[in-house]
């Protein structure tokens, strides 16, 4: 059942009395009866709570060791002592600025009792994980506003790199316009002044239901989101909403607060996409810091490249083609210039073009697993086929149109056997590329729906990894110079919903830091937001303004050669697959298992392919198909001669040899580690 269906048989009798009738109104009106209830029920909940944390603090009156910044000892009471106490020990203007506590590494409200002996340290705007805390409780500022004065059902509210943002359901019909903003600003700025405090309450699945049964958003969100026996919701005012936290001690700390844009986003679920209303803002602990960030914005919006690509003719966006750029002649000039440059750069480290399809079955998606994780991201359609004439016929696949090339340069490098000494692979693609972004997300040049990147891949064995990650570092360093840019690394590691074994996860993710740290720049470390397939190496360039922007990537993928089977001709000593002994027929049988033992007992890896029921050519063929490095053939002459007739994975036929002659010159090319030893054997 899509999400606006259920929405229409909603509780909702007061929605149409708290909606919005003149732009100029700022009065909340009297809020519906679903949004009462749902207060009245964490009123309870929140009394039984305080209760509870009371009877705690006395039945386990105890104390604890805190250590502070710096190394300081104070000893707290468990269960009572908040980290806003020992601020305002400490001094009145960190007790002011603080805006959450560090507890053993976890992020921590202030108002939260202490529970244990803990490491702690505090938290102001002024640092990336203070900003993220600030600025996620101005959003659900936002969300109070938008259901109080718009009577909005909340789906979600998370902080961003540079603000906040809300999604929340209107109806069908209803969309927010943009003269509507001021008012709902206006509202969230009575809200801040109230200083309302923000409540942290632990409850139960069916708690959770119930305080948010009248929110299919919510229900969905604790379907997909809650896997244990309990989930965190914070109070501030009216407002109730599913929420890990932290966030800040009362709504008061949050002296500046802008709304910014409204657009439409499109809230994804099992069944048929529903569109929301995202609106976007910014919010500082001063009104002064606010004022400031509006000058600089003044400025920004002057280098906007959007406006400078529309002013001097270089590109523009059609509603037509929504996220596709329209590059006029001056901006193809541009745009074939920084092509031609990263191409001679390419050439100059090895890379090798190529171009590949744009349109592929998606049983190539399900292959390499961007079906199971990024179909909601991929436009998919249906061909036309036999079952238009013939509806009895079997259908034609699914296509998708391919939103980034690693999948298809896999099947290049499978088409045909590989062998080590084509390691390592470079392939470069400036194919078209097309992801189905949300409408609400799209922005100019940097968030497109149909787009082209200086995109490659590397094939390469594990003991080039290093080399090869270095060289992509510098790659970037060296084009980054060029034109100008500043940036900064971050190493990602392995996410909730990652594919493969942690030991491979383990050792990738080893690998990358110490490239990292070899290349010598700044980094920082940004645990859990890998691929699903492998971690990576995040690059945020700074532009003219110093804003950040996420750019290019090296990913390290171990996922997709597993999937896609991929593999190579390695040398004699590398190789799991060093000789296959094959007799002529049945009668050879014996001497061919005597000759698999005395390899085996040499320290070779052997076997024994006496499958009578295919022809000798048939099992040559196999054998050079799995990449044996060489076959030992016996007939009547070799055993009777205790010779054996070697071939190579390549089909070079050397010849009848001695067996115990072979069996030492595959021990000294094994031991001296010769990278061709078909060729000198």
């Amino acid at each position: 059942m899509g999400l606006y269906q259920r929405w229409r048989r909603l509780r909702l009798a007061g929605l149409q009395a708290c909606a919005l009738h003149t732009v100029r109104e700022a009065a909340v009106s009297t809020p519906p009866q679903w949004l009462v209830e749902r207060l009245g029920l964490f009123e309870e909940l929140w009394a039984a709570h305080v209760k509870r944390l009371k009877s705690m603090a006395q039945k386990e009156h105890r104390t604890i060791k805190i250590t502070l910044p710096g190394g300081q000892k104070v000893e707290a009471v468990a269960w009572n002592t908040t980290p806003y106490q020992l601020a305002k020990q400490i001094s009145s203007t960190l007790a002011d600025t603080a805006v959450a506590a560090q507890v053993n590494g976890e992020t921590y409200d202030l108002e939260r009792p202490l529970e244990t002996d803990s490491d702690l340290r505090f938290l102001t705007f002024d640092s990336t994980e203070g900003k993220a805390v600030f600025w996620h409780s101005s959003t659900h500022v936002l969300g109070a506003a938008a259901e109080q004065l718009l009577g909005a059902v909340l789906c979600r509210g998370p902080s961003t790199e540079c603000g906040f943002y809300h999604d929340f359901f209107l109806g069908k019909e209803r969309t927010l316009r943009g003269s509507e903003l001021p008012v709902l600003e206006r509202i969230c700025q009575e809200l801040t002044a109230a200083a309302q405090p923000f409540r942290r309450l632990e409850v139960s699945q069916d708690q959770l239901r119930q305080l948010f049964k009248d929110n299919p958003f919510k229900l969905r969100l604790i379907e997909e989101k809650v896997t244990g026996p309990t989930a965190t919701v914070y109070g501030c005012g009216m407002l109730v909403d599913l929420c890990r936290g932290p966030h800040l001690r009362h709504t008061g700390q949050i002296g500046g607060l802008k709304l910014l844009t409204n657009s439409s986003s499109v809230w994804r679920s099992p069944g048929a996409p529903e569109t929301v209303q995202r609106v976007s803002g910014i919010s500082f602990p001063t009104a002064k810091e606010l004022k400031a960030w509006e000058e600089w914005r003044e400025e920004a919006e002057l280098r906007d490249h959007r406006r400078i690509g529309k002013e001097q003719e270089l590109f523009f966006f059609h509603e037509l083609s929504p996220g596709s750029c329209f590059f006029l002649p001056r901006g193809t000039r541009v745009y074939n210039a920084l092509v031609t440059f990263i191409r001679a750069e390419y050439t100059r480290r090895g890379f090798s073009e190529v171009k590949t399809p744009t349109l592929f079955s998606t049983k190539l998606w399900k292959v390499s697993g961007h079906w199971e994780h990024y179909q909601e991201d991929m436009f998919a359609l249906q061909p036309p086929g036999p079952q238009r004439d013939h509806p009895t016929s079997h259908p034609t696949d699914t296509l998708a149109l391919k939103p980034m090339n690693c999948p298809a340069h896999c099947l290049m490098f499978a088409h045909r056997p590989r062998s080590w000494r084509e390691l390592p692979l470079r392939l470069a693609d400036f194919g078209v590329l097309h992801r189905a972004e949300a409408s609400g997300s799209l922005g100019g040049l940097t968030r497109l729906r149909c787009f082209q990147q200086d995109d490659a891949h590397i094939f390469c064995a594990p003991d080039q990894l290093e080399a090869e990650i270095r060289g992509c570092l510098d790659f970037l360093r060296s084009v980054y110079a060029v034109l100008g840019f500043s940036f900064r690394l971050a190493l990602s590691t392995r996410p909730s919903g990652f594919l493969g074994e942690p030991c491979l996860w383990d050792q990738a993710e080893q690998v990358l830091q110490r490239a990292l740290e070899e290349f010598g720049e700044p980094w920082d470390l940004n645990p859990g937001d890998g691929a699903f397939y492998g971690p990576k190496i995040d690059v945020r360039l700074h532009d003219a303004l110093g804003r950040p922007h996420q750019c290019g990537t090296i990913q390290l993928d171990f996922q997709l050669p597993l999937r896609f089977d991929l593999q190579y001709k390695g040398p004699l000593w590398l190789s799991p697959f060093q000789v296959v002994v094959i007799p002529v027929g049945p009668e050879q049988e014996a001497y061919a298992r005597e000759a698999q033992q005395g390899l085996r007992a040499a320290g070779l890896v052997c076997d024994l392919d006496a499958d009578s029921t295919l022809t000798l050519s048939r099992r040559v063929r196999r054998a050079q198909l799995a990449n044996y490095n060489f076959q030992f053939v016996v007939g009547q002459r070799e055993q009777s001669k205790k010779t054996v007739n070697i071939r190579t994975r390549d089909n070079r036929r050397l010849g009848e040899r001695d067996l115990t002659e072979a069996v030492r010159r595959l021990l000294e090319l094994q031991n001296s580690r010769v990278p061709d030893a078909e060729e000198i054997f």
